[in-house]
């Protein structure tokens, strides 16, 4: 019986057997399910099996072979190498195993030797063929035909540093490679025999769809990846299938490349994973404008921080130019452009200027510009961050007013105490009385307003970096404003101050809100007109202080930004007095306000 998916190899057997008078050719099959249909119920003596069938292979289909037919002597007819091939072929129960490269005359007294160990004797009736160039001829075009069933490229598949088996149209591995040994962690000649299926520990169906493909559609390359599931690392291999196939086309039998590119994927995913917290950090951030612009400027992304700063959505500037976050008047210089020809001649570019929202406002903006090119060095476009930078950049014009006003503070009080000092120490003897009074009065009044000026940074100094401490205690409401007053007519005696409060007591930092009356106080002489009244009550749970002048009161447009830090009106100063007191009284839980015409309100709790 004669057991090959090849009709032309079966055929040629088939003749060769005929032509030897030896042997009776009982049946045929083509792939090993059919084999041990036959074997059962024919029960050969002597059946050639191949290996690589599809559906089912010779190995795969030999011990229910014996099993249905055990009086069957099974030869294992192949075009594979004998090597480890022919000992699992042998440990499965076949007697024999012969390659295809055997020439196609010598087969029938190699089986009569399975049969009885001897050389055969010539059969009653053997037809004699006469010599001559037809048979001959025959012979060798029959030998071709067998040898495109011999497995090739042995040298190279047993040199490879990657893993490689030979597979059978079924998915058996007729034998594997040094490498792939290696990387299953066993012996070449374990691989031989076993369904690649079982060798991967259930992943077979990735091969299964794959010879589908070969034997089916006629690919003539199918790849694939599925998880290595040898070793405690979680692994991957990617496996590339190639068919060899006779002068017919249809494929003999399947070589495997498995490699193992489990570093390769770890790269991949880490490198993925941290591209993907990276595009999530930048959409996420808020505080930046962090987008791309291709080689002409259009903006290509947007994330969270360039929506807010700007107020586009995505969908709105994607794909605009970026000139459009630029002022006109730079707009039509070309600036933007020129921006882009620095990032690009110099890798990057940064400055700060004046930026345009969505809506025309402009903010003023820290700006980085860097080209952006791919591995190969082509220039694919340019990222862009950018910061608001207005408060910083008001922070910074409020510190420079700061810094004038204080000048200018500081040169009239000290002006007023050298000129004082000098004439007291120049003109003594042409001094009388009242004159050297006014001069040292006009000594302590300017010390006094040098004192509060200084007092005023501090505290403002205190407050910003947020360390401005209170030190309660008990405070009498009487003694705060009528020591307020004591220090206003002491630095200046011809003021019109009076004060009228309730004989209270409440908690609170005495030296603090001492500092808030002087400023409510020094304000109302210097923006107001005599007199001053100063009052305190207590309402129900509440401390009430007010400072009243008889002037006409502050303008509307002034009076909704009296309390903000740098704000000054038309006489000037360091527009920290008023902020002190709002923040001082919010320090104790209250509240400073203006009340026209010309009352300014401390409003704490008792």
């Amino acid at each position: 019986m004669i057991v090959d998916d090849s009709d032309e190899v079966r055929l040629i057997t088939r003749s060769s057997l005929d032509s030897s008078g030896l042997f009776e050719i009982v049946g045929e099959a083509a792939d090993g399910a059919e084999a041990i249909t036959l074997a059962y119920r024919l029960q050969p003596t002597v059946m050639l099996l191949d290996t690589s069938m599809p559906t089912m292979d010779g190995l795969e289909a030999l011990p229910a072979i014996l099993t249905l037919s055990p009086e069957t002597r099974v030869v294992i007819y192949t075009g594979f190498e004998e090597r480890g091939l022919a000992d699992r072929a042998r440990a499965e129960g076949a007697v024999d195993f012969i390659e295809k490269s055997l020439p196609i005359r010598e087969l029938p007294q190699r089986l009569w030797q399975v049969m009885d160990g001897a050389a055969p004797a010539p059969a009653a009736g053997l037809r004699v063929v006469k010599q001559g160039a037809e048979p001959d001829h025959r012979a060798a075009a029959d030998q071709e035909v067998l040898d495109e069933h011999l497995e090739r490229f042995r040298e190279v598949f047993e040199q490879a540093a990657i893993g490689m088996a030979t597979l059978t149209l079924n998915g058996s591995v007729v034998r594997g490679n040094a490498a792939l040994a290696q990387l299953m962690g066993c012996a070449p000649s374990d691989l031989v025999g076993v369904d690649y299926g079982v060798l991967m520990r259930g992943h077979g169906d990735h091969l299964d769809d794959g010879l589908a493909s070969i034997i089916e559609l006629g690919s003539d390359l199918v790849s694939f990846e599925h998880p290595l599931p040898i070793g405690d690392a979680p692994g991957t291999v990617r496996v590339t299938l190639a068919p060899v196939r006779d002068s017919q086309g249809q494929p003999l039998y399947v070589f495997a490349q498995v490699e193992d590119i489990s570093a390769q994927r770890r790269v991949e995913n880490e490198l993925r994973q941290s591209e993907e917290r990276f595009r999530l950090l930048v959409t996420a951030v808020r505080d930046y404008a962090i987008f791309m612009l291709d080689p002409d400027g259009q903006v290509m992304s947007w994330n969270a921080g360039a929506r807010r700063i700007k107020g586009y959505a995505a969908s709105e500037i994607v794909g605009r130019h970026f000139r459009v976050f630029y002022p006109s008047e730079e707009q039509a210089s070309g600036h933007p452009e020129h921006n882009l020809e620095l990032a690009l001649r110099l890798g990057s570019y940064a400055e700060e200027g004046w930026r345009v929202r969505k809506d025309g406002s402009r903010f003023w903006a820290s700006v980085v510009i860097t080209a952006v090119h791919d591995e190969r060095g082509r220039h694919v476009g340019f990222s862009k961050v950018t910061r608001d930078q207005t408060s910083q950049q008001e922070a910074i014009e409020q510190r420079a007013h700061l810094l004038a006003v204080t000048a200018h503070e500081l040169r009239s009080p000290a002006a007023a105490i050298e000129g004082a000092a000098t004439l007291l120490a120049h003109d003594q003897e042409n001094l009388d009385d009242e004159h050297r009074a006014r001069l040292l009065g006009a000594i302590s009044a300017s010390a006094h307003r040098l004192h509060r000026l200084a007092a005023d940074l501090g505290a403002a100094s205190r407050l910003q970096s947020d360390t401005l401490a209170l030190v309660s205690e008990d405070v009498s409401l009487q003694r705060l404003l009528g020591s307020a007053v004591e220090r206003a007519a002491a630095a200046d005696p011809g003021l019109e101050i009076s004060a009228d409060a309730d004989d209270v007591t409440f908690t609170g930092d005495p030296a603090r809100l001492g500092q808030a009356v002087d400023n409510l106080l020094d304000n109302a002489v210097r923006h107001g007109r005599m007199p001053v009244t100063l009052t305190g009550r207590l309402t129900g749970s509440r401390v009430t202080i007010a400072v009243r002048d008889a002037g006409a009161g502050v303008d509307e447009v002034v009076a909704s930004r009296l309390f903000e830090r740098f704000a000054s009106g038309p006489r000037g100063g360091t527009g920290l007095g008023l902020y002190l007191v709002r923040e001082i009284a919010r320090r104790h839980g209250g509240e400073a306000t203006y009340e026209a015409p010309g009352t300014f309100v401390i409003d704490l709790p008792a």
